[in-house]
């Protein structure tokens, strides 16, 4: 990242953050002894921010025609969402699903599990991952990530994917973050099925993706804008080994899918390590 000013702590700069993100100009806040930095991400768009800033400074209006009363506040509320709709749009599918499979049950897990799943005399019959690919039904090959079946399960999921997937999605883009969660998600699933185990689910495997990602991004490129505070790399690695081991399932974190968490890590990390490469090329 670039340091462009220091402006004072009491500063007030809700309308230039807006006005900066409204031009798609990637940019970070910081505060130090002295004041509030702004600092610019991608020095090709360093003349359109100090534009932006010199009218800021001069106290002119930056963004025109804002929204009336309730309008006002709902762009407000959308305007995370609109930075980051691949994010966005699989937070509200996972939630869809979950909402469903609380109607519907068993039958929305034997719709999006990685295999056909019945009940023959009794007992759990499935078939295979040949089966799927020739009937021509590949999404079984992603559709496992939207599966939760725990309100825990989901809360922490949903959490690690926002925090993650709207960095990947503001700094590099939509497409650089649905081919992570196409990639990742897919990975993920196959290494969980390549153990054995058909009937699994969750969105970990491309959460701890998106953590490689994001951790080699901010150590290999650090003037790429990306952040992730050093004790949560820890911490989810950390329970990452925790659920591995037998004590996770005396404490109630059993039949977690670690080949999956491993699986989407490793695909994290192997594209974190090709883009930040490059990324370091260019600067």
């Amino acid at each position: 990242m670039y340091r462009v000013i220091l402006l004072p702590l009491d500063a007030d700069t809700r309308e230039l953050r807006r006005a900066l993100w409204a031009k798609r100009i990637g940019h970070r806040f910081t505060e130090e002894e002295g004041g509030q930095v702004l600092w610019l991400i991608d020095p090709e768009q360093q003349e359109a921010m100090l534009a932006v800033l010199n009218r800021w400074q001069r106290g002119e209006t930056l963004i025109t025609e804002p929204p009336p009363g309730r309008r006002r506040e709902i762009a407000g509320m959308l305007g995370p969402l609109r930075r980051a709709p691949v994010t966005a749009l699989s937070l509200l599918l996972c939630l869809l699903v979950f909402a469903v499979m609380g109607v519907l049950g068993d039958r929305v897990i034997a719709a999006l599990s990685i295999v056909h799943l019945g009940v023959i005399n009794g007992s759990l019959a499935f078939g295979d991952l040949g089966e799927v690919v020739a009937s021509g039904q590949v999404w079984r090959l992603l559709s496992p990530a939207f599966l939760h079946f725990s309100w825990m399960h989901l809360i922490f999921n949903m959490l690690w994917l926002w925090y993650f997937g709207r960095q990947v999605e503001v700094l590099h883009g939509s497409p650089r973050m649905l081919m992570l969660l196409l990639i990742a998600g897919i990975g993920a699933n196959l290494a969980q099925y390549a153990t054995g185990t058909v009937l699994f689910g969750g969105m970990s495997g491309v959460d701890f993706a998106l953590l490689g990602y994001v951790w080699l991004m901010s150590r290999r490129a650090p003037r790429s804008g990306f952040f992730v505070p050093q004790m949560l790399v820890v911490f989810m690695l950390g329970w990452m080994v925790f659920t591995m081991t037998d004590l996770a399932g005396v404490v109630g974190f059993g039949n977690v899918a670690n080949e999956a968490h491993v699986g989407g890590l490793v695909v994290g990390l192997l594209l974190g390590w090709y883009y930040s490469g490059r990324a370091r090329r260019q600067h």
